[in-house]
């Protein structure tokens, strides 16, 4: 008995034999967002700030405030 909790916890183990195989994923998954949680927010900011942004330029009302000035001279040569 001794010999079977050392070896589960030298494995790394509080995996249970008699859990699921969805339990295991689900737990699986848990473990990687608590892993990566900062990365998976940056890639979220950037992936929301990305559709809002193509979403104003598909508009071509919006895409003028952003290709055009409104009067006065050009600085850029376009």
């Amino acid at each position: 008995m001794g010999r079977d909790v050392g070896r589960q916890i030298r494995a790394g183990g509080s995996r249970k034999k008699d859990e699921s195989l969805l339990t295991r994923m689900v737990n699986a998954v848990f473990a990687f967002v608590k892993l990566a949680e900062f990365e998976l927010l940056f890639f979220f900011f950037f992936l929301i700030a990305f559709i809002i942004f193509k979403d104003l330029t598909s508009r071509p009302e919006y895409n003028q405030i952003l290709v055009k000035k409104p009067g006065g001279p050009e600085f850029w040569a376009f």
